[in-house]
């Protein structure tokens, strides 16, 4: 019998602040601040989605916007941070790299550098609560200017390192139809100088253009997502030469309409290629599934077998910031789990 994906030690790198809440935690913060829910966030949850068009989108954001104003003060904060780790260890997730914009709830918090500090610091107690570690990425929103980009990447700097609460990466978010990705490589130049991973999105909702020229501008370590880079050999070339690892998220792309079920998102061919994976959730608060779910999604939807899950999961820690010797330890859990005896 095939091993449980839960027991399978991974590292989740693709996982959004606002996006990681339980529904259960954001309806009781909507009740505590006295603020109303969009239907399909109280009745008819999860809500039905499509972003591949500008109204889709708008949609998709109005409902994260309404779950973002949800999130106002430092115990909601704190909230978050320690049930995305609870349930991530619940999933085998032993390396957590949460993604936060601080720009989002600083006006409720003082400002951005009082905002990262609390994650940070909740980051750190959620790791001797739970035994995943969680490490943050600064995210700048692409549909915003890209001088407040450099300013989170110079915050990003500040609190950089490789471990558990701190920053380890710098990423750029949000609709990456909007925005003119070159204008964003000096943040990221700042990002690189101080040893940061640099994770921008791309190519999910546009093509393997879109991934090229995130390779021209960024140079980064990981795309978030990156899956449509299938779509022209000599951009996959590119990434699989370069070493980028794909944060591939197959509940994202199939909840957001990029394809139509879960056996299109061409894993395989990804696989096939060289490609070096990481799975991720993205945002379960609005697509409804976890890290394990991705997981049963390559085995179910996908064919591939335990050696192969076994394969991802070390993609993952691979292409983590996670210091060398928790790396190793991740390996050998990871090997171990693939030795033992299916149930």
């Amino acid at each position: 019998m095939p091993r449980p994906v839960q027991e399978l030690p991974k590292a989740h790198l693709h996982l959004h602040f606002t996006g990681s809440m339980r529904i259960s935690t954001l309806r009781e913060l909507a009740g505590k601040h006295g603020l109303h829910l969009p239907d399909s966030l109280t009745a008819s949850w999860p809500p039905r989605l499509r972003a591949t068009d500008e109204r889709g989108w708008f949609r998709f954001q109005r409902l994260y916007d309404a779950a973002r104003a949800c999130v106002r003060d430092e115990a909601d904060m704190r909230r978050i941070v320690r049930e995305a780790a609870e349930d991530d260890a619940a999933e085998g997730s032993r390396w957590l790299e949460i993604q936060v914009d601080p720009t989002t709830y600083a006006t409720h918090l003082g400002g951005i550098t009082p905002t990262l500090e609390i994650v940070l610091d909740e980051a750190r107690a959620a790791n001797a609560a739970t035994g995943t570690e969680v490490a943050v990425i600064v995210a700048a929103s692409r549909m915003r200017h890209p001088l407040e980009a450099r300013t989170l990447a110079r915050l990003a700097a500040k609190y950089a390192g490789d471990s558990a609460g701190t920053v380890v990466g710098f990423g750029l978010s949000n609709d990456e139809r909007r925005g003119v990705t070159a204008d964003f490589a000096k943040a990221f130049q700042i990002a690189r100088q101080a040893g940061l991973a640099l994770v921008p999105h791309g190519g999910e909702l546009l093509g393997a253009d879109a991934v090229g020229e995130t390779l021209d501008a960024l140079a980064p370590d990981r795309l978030g997502h990156g899956v449509r880079s299938v779509e022209d050999p000599t951009v996959l070339d590119r990434v699989v030469e370069e070493q980028v690892t794909l944060e591939v998220c197959p509940g994202s792309n199939v909840a957001l309409g990029v394809y139509p079920a879960p056996s299109a998102v061409p894993l395989k061919a990804l696989l096939a290629a060289g490609a070096q994976m990481a799975l991720g959730a993205d945002d379960p608060l609005l697509f409804g599934s976890r890290l394990a779910a991705q997981y049963e999604s390559a085995r179910v939807d996908h064919g591939l077998d335990d050696t192969a899950l076994a394969a991802l999961a070390a993609g993952s820690v691979r292409g983590s910031r996670a210091p060398a010797h928790v790396q190793k330890r991740l390996l050998a859990d990871i090997d171990a789990w693939h030795q033992s005896p299916g149930n």
